[in-house]
C-alpha cells in the first residue's frame, strides 16, 4: 500500500515537472533564435546542420530550409577547405570540448567577411560526442580598426625616426663647435646659421607634438579624416623644413670652401682635417634631406612624370662613372653584364637615374670589401628588366617586404656608419611605380640580393 502511495507520487511529480521542462525547452530555443548580432547553430558529428537561428540567417544569408541538412564547409574560402581547417576544427573541439578560430568565412553571395567561430562539443550522458554547437560573429569592423591602430602606429614611428634624426642633428652641430673653435671665431655668420638650426628644431618638435595631438583626436568618430588631414600636414611640413636646412647647410658648405682655399688665413693640417670632416658631414646631410623632400613629395601626391625614351645601355655606363671613386674605395669588382642597345624604356630619364643610382649605393654599402657588383639587362614583350645583384651577406626572407617600407633599414644603430634615413627604397619603389614598373628584391641570406626593376618598354 505504501509503495503504491509513493508510486503515485513520484508519477504526480513527474507530470509536474513536464510542463516546467517544457516550458524552460520553448525559452532556451526562443532565446538562440532571437539572437541576431551572431550566428548560433548546431551540427551533427559529420559536420551537417542541425538547425538554424536568425542571426545565422543574417550574417551568412542562407535560410533555414536552405541550409539545414548541408555541411558547414560551405561557410569556408575553398583554400582553408582544401587546407582540412574545417574537420580540424571540429576535431579539435571534440578533443578539447571546445575550439575557437579566427578567419575568412564566406556567404551564401560568395562575399567574404572576418568571423570569430566557436565550436563547443555536445555529448549525451555516457559523455560520447554527439554533435556541435558554433557560435560566429563578424569582425570585419573591428579587424579594420586594428589595421587603421597599426597606420597611426606606423606615423608615430616616423615620427620618433624624425625626432631621432632631429638629435643627432643637434649633436652634429655640437660637434662642430668643438672641432672648428677657430673657425667660429672668424665668422660670426656660422654662429647666426647655428642658432637658425636650433630654431628650425624646435618648430619640428613643435610640429610633432601637433601631429601627436591629432592621433589622439583621431580616436573619436572622425579618426579616419583626421589621420589622413595630420598625415598632408607631415607632409607639407617635411617638405618646408627640407627646404630650410638645405639654406644652412649649403652655406656652411661655402664658408668651408672659402676657409681650405685660405681666403681668412692660412690653414694647419688638423684644421682642414677638420673642414673636411664637416665637408663630409653637410653632404651626408644634405643627400638625407632630399630623401626626405622626396619622400615629402610622393605623400603629398606632388609626383610628376616626364616619360620619353631612356636608353638603359648608355644610363647605366653614365652612373658606372659616377660611383667609380667608392668602387675603388672598397676594392669592389664591377661586372657590367651588358644591355643590348636596343634595350630602350618608357620611363622619365631623371627618375630612372635615381633608382639605379639608390640601388648601386646600396649595394656598394653592403658588400663587403673585395666583393662583386653585378648589372645586366634583358627585354621582354612590354617590359624591360634591369637586374642589380651583389655578394653582401644578403636580406632575411620575413624583411624582403618591409625593406621597401618608409625609415626602415637592416641592423640599425645610432654607431651605424651605414645608416640613413631608411628611405632610399621607399621612395625608389614608389618611383618606379609611378613610371608604369615595379621594384622587387630576391635574397637568401649569405648569398647577396638580387633588385630587379621594371620598366614599360619604349614603343
Amino acid at each position: 500500500m505504501t509503495s503504491d502511495v509513493h508510486s503515485a507520487s513520484r508519477g504526480m511529480d513527474r507530470r509536474a515537472d513536464q510542463p516546467a521542462a517544457a516550458s524552460s525547452a520553448v525559452l532556451h530555443r526562443l532565446l538562440v533564435e532571437s539572437v541576431v548580432d551572431c550566428a548560433i547553430f548546431a551540427l551533427d558529428r559529420s559536420g551537417s546542420v542541425l538547425s538554424w537561428n536568425r542571426g545565422a540567417e543574417r550574417l551568412k544569408g542562407y535560410t533555414a530550409d536552405e541550409i539545414i541538412g548541408r555541411q558547414h564547409t560551405l561557410f569556408y574560402p575553398p583554400e582553408e577547405i582544401q587546407a582540412g581547417k574545417p574537420a580540424r576544427l571540429l576535431e579539435q573541439a571534440a578533443r578539447d570540448g571546445r575550439a575557437q578560430d579566427e578567419g575568412w568565412r564566406v556567404r551564401r553571395d560568395a562575399s567574404r567577411f572576418w568571423a570569430e567561430v566557436v565550436a563547443t562539443a555536445l555529448r549525451d550522458d555516457a559523455g560520447a560526442v554527439v554533435g556541435f554547437a558554433k557560435l560566429t560573429r563578424d569582425l570585419t569592423a573591428q579587424r579594420a580598426a586594428e589595421e587603421h591602430a597599426r597606420h597611426l602606429a606606423a606615423t608615430e614611428a616616423a615620427r620618433v625616426e624624425w625626432e631621432r634624426r632631429a638629435g643627432e642633428l643637434f649633436a652634429l652641430s655640437e660637434r662642430l663647435k668643438e672641432q672648428t673653435a677657430e673657425l667660429e671665431a672668424q665668422t660670426e655668420e656660422a654662429q647666426s646659421l647655428a642658432e637658425e638650426l636650433e630654431q628650425t628644431n624646435e618648430s619640428l618638435a613643435s610640429a610633432l607634438a601637433e601631429t601627436e595631438r591629432a592621433r589622439d583626436v583621431a580616436r573619436s568618430a572622425r579618426a579616419e579624416a583626421e589621420a589622413e588631414a595630420a598625415n598632408v600636414a607631415k607632409s607639407a611640413f617635411l617638405a618646408m623644413m627640407s627646404h630650410e636646412l638645405r639654406t644652412p647647410l649649403n652655406a656652411i658648405a661655402g664658408y668651408t670652401e672659402l676657409l681650405e682655399m685660405g681666403l681668412h688665413g692660412p690653414v694647419t693640417a688638423a684644421q682642414l682635417d677638420a673642414l673636411q670632416r664637416i665637408r663630409r658631414s653637410e653632404r651626408h646631410l644634405l643627400s638625407l634631406i632630399e630623401d626626405i623632400l622626396s619622400f615629402a613629395r610622393i605623400e603629398a601626391g606632388r609626383l610628376t612624370v616626364e616619360a620619353g625614351d631612356v636608353p638603359l645601355r648608355a644610363l647605366v655606363a653614365e652612373i658606372e662613372a659616377l660611383i667609380e671613386p667608392q668602387l675603388q674605395g672598397k676594392r669592389l669588382t664591377f661586372d657590367y653584364r651588358g644591355c643590348a642597345s636596343s634595350l630602350v624604356a618608357h620611363a622619365d630619364e631623371e627618375k630612372v637615374r635615381q633608382i639605379i643610382l639608390n640601388l648601386l649605393s646600396n649595394a656598394i654599402k653592403f658588400t663587403p670589401d673585395g666583393g662583386t657588383i653585378i648589372v645586366s639587362g634583358v627585354g621582354r614583350r612590354d617590359v624591360v628588366e634591369l637586374h642589380v645583384r651583389d655578394t653582401g651577406r644578403g636580406i632575411p626572407a620575413g624583411m624582403l617586404e618591409v625593406i621597401f617600407e618608409p625609415f626602415v633599414q637592416l641592423d640599425r644603430t645610432l654607431t651605424n656608419p651605414k645608416a640613413g634615413t631608411g628611405l632610399g627604397l621607399a621612395i625608389s619603389r614608389e618611383l618606379a611605380r609611378a613610371m608604369g614598373g615595379e621594384l622587387s628584391v630576391e635574397s637568401e641570406p649569405g648569398s647577396g640580393a638580387v633588385f630587379t626593376l621594371l620598366l614599360p618598354v619604349a614603343r
